[in-house]
């Protein structure tokens, strides 16, 4: 039975549990009805089918978390979830990357040799990941009344697991390093202060940093709490931040189809009138600059 302090810890993440749910399911009912009309109402491009993947499996494996949490379980059945947990985690983080990556392999202009690259350095990424994640699994496993299934590390498994949180962390840097390059290549770095959401380049480089600051600021702390934390604290913002990157990315496919008609690789741009609209491919937008 924890003491004080160590039922404080577990509450604490707890209440992040509930907040991450919370922000998840009130964001996916205020954007339903962009969802159905942007999303459902539309060709189901690429970036369409990976938005869905990402939305329901967040929303679904969320709710079945949360439930779990609330109902009494055997510690042999603990132990099964919490290793469910690190692998929806996982799951979750590579739907995230595999946007990410097609968002650039569209702004190089369906660039094969970015794209090879990238899946290089995603596949170490993966890895890495895998390695520090499944192979601790003589983690503690327990069952606080009260509270539910939690899972506790020691601070060796604790730096091993956190290192799939630095891998994703990576991996994001790299992305916003690669859409920053090729924005000031395109346009040129005096002008970055100057762009508008009116085109689909500047919708990406917006949203993208946006993504990244926000990201930035969730994941940071949440991989301070594997290797910093004290052992009840370990961790326990990784529901939070494996939510709030769903929810980011999904915003972030959103505001690309509300003004494309057909995802990323091939689409068409509305203009601000009813009368008007261009057909613009990514790769064409960006062709009359060199990089």
């Amino acid at each position: 039975m924890p003491d004080i302090t160590e039922s404080q810890q577990l509450w604490i993440h707890l209440y992040a549990v509930l907040v991450a749910n919370s922000i998840l399911i009130y964001d996916h009912i205020a954007t339903l009805p962009e969802e159905i009309a942007f999303i459902w109402r539309r060709p189901k491009a690429l970036s369409s089918k990976l938005f869905l993947v990402n939305r329901y499996v967040a929303l679904l494996g969320n709710i079945f978390a949360l439930c779990i949490d609330f109902l009494p379980m055997s510690d042999e059945s603990c132990v099964k979830y919490t290793l469910c947990r690190q692998l929806f985690f996982l799951f979750q983080g590579l739907i995230v990357c595999l946007i990410l990556t097609i968002r650039i392999y569209a702004l190089y202009g369906c660039n094969k040799r970015v794209l090879i690259w990238m899946i290089i350095i995603g596949f170490i990424l993966v890895i890495v990941a895998c390695a520090g994640t499944f192979g601790h699994f003589s983690s503690n496993a327990t069952i606080y009344p009260g509270v539910g299934c939690y899972e506790t590390y020691t601070a060796p498994i604790a730096a091993r697991v956190g290192l799939a949180w630095v891998a994703l962390f990576v991996f994001e840097l790299l992305i916003f390093i690669l859409t920053v390059y090729r924005i000031c290549k395109t346009r040129g770095l005096l002008r970055l202060s100057l762009f508008t959401r009116s085109n689909v380049i500047n919708i990406v480089f917006h949203d993208g940093a946006m993504y990244f600051g926000a990201m930035t600021l969730i994941n940071i702390p949440n991989i301070l709490t594997y290797y910093s934390g004290s052992v009840n604290t370990r961790g326990s913002l990784a529901t939070f931040t494996s939510s709030m990157s769903a929810t980011l990315i999904s915003r972030l496919v959103l505001n690309l189809h509300e003004s494309m008609d057909t995802g990323i690789l091939s689409t068409t741009v509305r203009d601000s009138s009813d009368f008007l609209t261009t057909r613009v491919n990514v790769q064409s937008a960006i062709s009359s600059h060199h990089w």
